[in-house]
């Protein structure tokens, strides 16, 4: 088939000749002409719909109305829509001129001829199922097919670029990096048949084909991080871009990554891994602005997912359907929210302006998770320990620590009204036997201390007890409704009450004070629950009013009375002590019975608050999770949240074959049917923008949209047979970009190739759409930074991490924030990581990043540019003449002293070839300048050598350093270093 001169098309088709009556094709020829005419007034949108005329619907166009009809099947002259087109009438030409449209003589000539032909409307070609292409020979396939489209335009392909240039295409575009000098030199040398696959497989097999991969779909994805808008937060989405690289790496099949993206949190016993995936759709901006109501925040972002998978996955334009039907495709606004209503069940409310805003997950790094197990063992050991001494304890007793500011007390005598008492070997009571109601203890203990001033009563816990608490009560309580205290000494009749003026206790329950205890009331008393079992020791300490004299003989009687209503509430185990000062300190903390067993639970609580620290600490990524009620979703009129009409059910538009019964109703549906190989539009939508990776431009063109505005494809052959083979392979993305890169299309040479006298296959094919020539295109800004400083040995090729800061102009943020936020650079290897892991704020991008989407929504077609501020960014930019420094020092230091050798060192490292003898000449007079320049103005050359944090190299002459380093940074900006070619 020769392709249809229509000028609305691209130049490319200038080329062919006017369709014949038995070429016309629907969707190529005439589709194209109604969808840019007429179908904004007489298509799918009902709104907007003219005369109750639909062109895009046979059945409408052809239905007579009042005696006419706008299309009559083999009689042009009968039809409405011919008169309309050729008429002078301005009231009646169509289009009518205040649309500022006009079809062509041709347009016109081609809509005759299809009506004389029959009018045959077919199915929008990416709405069918793509059917793989028959091949006819032993070629490549994709080599077959494009001969086929070249011959039809009387072209030829072109020859197959030299060795050394296909080295550097393809480590390009499967690495976004340059080929080391090394490895080009083996590729060159290398005859054997097999040298160019080899060289394929281990660029694809590279960790830096995952990074180079990433770029594109995290412009996809939106991916930034920050929330954007004005308040513009920080947030936590990188382990989200590592998991991309990873997965690229890994070579995950296409549809596994894609339905863990949409509905990895769904899979049946859904891993970290899976949910962590789901970031994708959290990718959006958030809004946190005052005065911003939740709901409407809410639903912005469910639109914004919505749309942005059908951008990614369908390449169609859901946006437009928001506020009415689609003017243009057969997607109604029903079948909008119908989609929206998937998204439309996270438990999200739209409020808050917080970067890790629930439903969120915790993702920590293997280094991380290695500091955890090993805490964990640390754990484990030391519990081993702690159980060998308590073991030994209750064997031989406790190693008590001794406190200077108490004694503690040997009691020698010690009975119970009821209860059994025994000393313990730790000096303290424990009771047994009968559990009464009440009880009261008298203890006795002797003691040569000179003076008394303070009592000590510990309540100590004890397995024994409820709970292993201080009590045998039902919560390990006790109430203690009288201590009493009294002296007996040699020559005294009646013992010596201690007089208590004050107390104080680690805890006192409500109104059950320490000061009941000793206020001779027993309706009161003191007791400790704090609303569980009891599970911690306490203590009080008991002043008295006035020391009194002891000394050597003298014996302290001790009187607990336990008188409570409650019943069962007496102390269970218990220890005594005294001393002589009146500031004698009670032990707020926790009591140990034994000195080394204290130790070790100090230890083990500083292991265990270390690993909860450890266990917090990492970043928090945004992922999806559905509510487990069904959030009902309703049609928005005009697309705004407070404007509810009729409710419906999640579905998917009508025009796509259905999805089956067998896929749940909910994302993870969603994501199979997309990725179902019944989707006419996912593969081709996919394989078309790997393609657009490695061509610069896809085979169709409009890669964000396959709808009908978007360019019918000159070689849907290629696309249907990519698509087809895609699915075929497992949707295996490493094995379809070998596939396209191992064709003699992609080898072909970029050159322009001389056709006639007058012309050359770029002349006649500037975009190269018919694929007479090999790519050739400006590299992305990205690419630049990560080629100059791979080139100058500097890149660090570290995978992943927390995104980095580097060089960039004073006041870009804080001029963009209203100085709200302040750039801080990072120092040291963190400047010479890949553009990829570059902080991205999404109210303002990296400068460096010039040419790039702003990653505020879904970009899946990148941006070429040429103007004056990219060459001012690479011969200014701090990154670009430190690189350049550095290649110089490279160049200086591992060559002789010799111009030419230098020169052929700084050509291989950026253009993966020798200077040839013009380029030669030019350069070094050039050089000669600057070393001129340098020599005249000394200062200069050393303020040129400081830019940037890299040290300079003292050792060499900074006149000729500098000089070499001006070289560098020339030879970086050629045309032909700055393009992939």
């Amino acid at each position: 088939m020769k392709f249809p001169a229509i000028i609305l098309f691209t130049a490319i088709y200038s080329i062919a000749p006017i369709v014949s009556l038995a070429e016309i094709d629907f969707n190529k020829d005439i589709k194209p002409i109604l969808s840019e005419n007429c179908y904004y007034c007489h298509g799918p949108d009902e709104n907007t719909r003219e005369a109750k005329l639909r062109l895009d619907d046979f059945q409408s166009a052809t239905a007579e109305k009042n005696g006419a009809a706008a299309i009559v099947p083999n009689h042009p002259d009968d039809s409405e829509l011919i008169y309309r087109i050729i008429s002078d009438d301005p009231d009646e030409v169509m289009p009518p001129p205040e649309s500022k449209l006009k079809l062509t003589n041709n347009q016109k000539d081609l809509l005759k001829e299809w009506i004389k032909s029959g009018a045959k409307y077919d199915k929008h070609w990416a709405f069918l199922k793509p059917e793989k292409p028959k091949l006819k020979n032993n070629q490549h396939p994709i080599d077959e097919l494009v001969a086929k489209t070249l011959n039809e335009s009387e072209l030829e392909p072109s020859l197959e670029a030299d060795p050394a240039t296909l080295a550097r295409r393809l480590s390009l575009d499967l690495t976004g990096l340059p080929p080391s000098h090394e490895k080009v030199t083996q590729f060159v040398e290398d005859h054997s048949p097999d040298a160019y696959n080899n060289l394929v497989t281990e660029l694809l097999n590279s960790k830096a084909y995952g990074e180079r991969m990433t770029w594109e779909w995290l412009d996809a994805a939106r991916y930034a991080d920050s929330n954007g808008y004005q308040g513009d937060s920080e947030r936590t989405m990188w382990p989200w871009r590592d998991w991309v690289i990873k997965s690229f790496n890994e070579n995950m099949p296409f549809d596994k990554f894609t339905i863990w993206q949409i509905a990895g949190d769904l899979l049946p016993n859904s891993t970290e891994e899976q949910k962590l995936a789901t970031g994708f759709l959290r990718n959006h901006p958030i809004n946190g602005e005052g005065g911003r109501i939740a709901e409407e925040n809410r639903v912005d972002y469910v639109m914004d997912m919505t749309e942005t998978t059908g951008t990614v996955w369908m390449g169609l334009t859901f946006n437009c359907c928001r506020c009415h039907d689609h003017k243009f495709d057969p997607i109604t606004q029903k079948e909008y929210y119908q989609l929206s209503a998937f998204f439309n069940q996270t438990p999200l409310n739209g409020g808050g302006r917080s970067g890790q805003m629930e439903p969120v997950l915790l993702v920590q790094s293997d280094e991380q998770k290695e500091e955890i197990k090993k805490t964990e063992g640390e754990l484990l050991a030391l519990d081993k320990k702690i159980k060998e001494r308590k073991i030994t304890v209750e064997n031989e007793g406790p190693q008590i620590k001794k406190d200077p500011n108490w004694k503690i007390l040997s009691p020698t005598e010690f009975k119970a009204n009821t209860q059994k008492l025994t000393v313990q070997k730790d000096h303290s009571i424990l009771a047994s036997g009968e559990n009464p109601k009440n009880d009261t203890y008298t203890i006795k203990a002797k003691t040569d201390i000179s003076e008394i001033s303070s009592l000590r009563l510990e309540a100590l816990m004890d397995p024994t007890m409820t709970g292993g608490g201080l009590s045998r009560s039902d919560s390990g309580n006790f109430v203690l409704t009288g201590f009493e205290a009294s002296i007996i000494k040699e020559g005294l009749k009646e013992p010596v009450p201690l007089v208590i003026g004050s107390a104080e206790a680690t805890f006192e329950q409500g109104s059950l004070k320490i000061a009941s205890s000793y206020d001779g009331n027993p309706q009161s008393g003191w007791a400790v629950y704090e609303g569980r079992v009891v599970d911690r020791e306490h203590e009080a300490v008991f002043r008295l009013k006035e020391k009194i004299t002891a000394g050597k003989g003298t014996i302290i009687q001790f009187v607990l009375r336990h008188d409570s209503q409650n019943a069962n509430h007496n102390l269970g185990r218990f220890r005594l002590s005294i001393s002589e000062k009146s500031d004698a300190p009670l032990n707020k903390g926790s009591k140990n019975l034994d000195a080394q067993l204290a130790e070790l639970n100090q230890k083990r609580k500083e292991l265990s608050d270390r690993l909860n620290n450890q266990k917090k600490s990492g970043p928090k990524v945004m992922i999806m999770k559905d509510m487990d009620k069904v959030r009902t979703t309703y049609i928005l009129d005009k697309g705004s949240y407070e404007k509810r009409g009729e409710e419906v059910n999640m579905g998917t538009p009508s025009v796509l074959p259905a999805m089956p019964e067998k896929f749940p109703k909910n994302r993870l549906g969603l994501a199979q049917w997309i990725v179902s190989p019944e989707n006419p539009l996912t593969s081709r939508v996919i394989v078309n923008r790997f393609w657009q990776q490695i061509f610069g431009v896809g085979i169709v063109k409009t890669s964000e949209d396959f709808g009908t505005q978007g360019e019918t494809p000159a070689n849907q052959e290629i696309l249907d047979y990519l698509a087809t083979t895609f699915v075929e392979s497992g949707w295996n993305v490493k094995e379809l970009l070998k596939l396209i890169v191992t064709s003699n299309t992609y080898k072909q040479s970029s050159k322009a190739t001389k056709i006639s006298e007058n012309e050359t296959n770029y002349s006649l094919d500037p975009e190269n759409r018919l694929l007479s020539r090999g790519p050739r295109f400006r590299m992305p800004s990205w690419m630049l930074r990560d080629n100059a400083l791979a080139a100058s040995g500097i890149l660090v090729p570290k995978i992943g991490g927390s995104p980095v800061n580097t060089y960039q102009p004073e006041g870009v943020w804080e001029e963009a924030s209203f100085g709200k936020k302040r750039y801080s650079r990072d120092n040291g290897e963190k400047l010479y990581r890949r553009g990829l892991y570059t902080f991205w704020r999404r109210i303002i991008a990296p400068p460096a990043f010039f040419d790039n989407s702003n990653r505020q929504t879904c970009t899946v077609k990148p941006f070429r540019t040429n103007t004056p501020l990219h060459a001012l960014y690479m011969f200014n930019d701090v990154s670009f003449v430190e690189a350049s420094r550095a290649l110089a020092e490279m160049a200086m230091t591992t060559t002789k002293k010799n111009d030419l050798d230098r020169l052929d060192f700084i050509f291989k490292r950026l253009l993966a070839r020798s200077p040839i003898p013009t380029e030669q000449d030019i350069i070094l007079k050039s050089l000669n300048r600057s070393r001129q320049s340098y020599t005249k103005d000394p200062g200069s050359a050393s303020e040129f050598l400081s830019i940037g944090e890299r040290p300079v190299n003292d050792k060499l002459d900074p006149i000729e350093h500098a000089a070499w380093t001006a070289t560098s940074l020339a030879i970086m900006n050629l045309d032909e270093a700055v393009t992939k070619q």
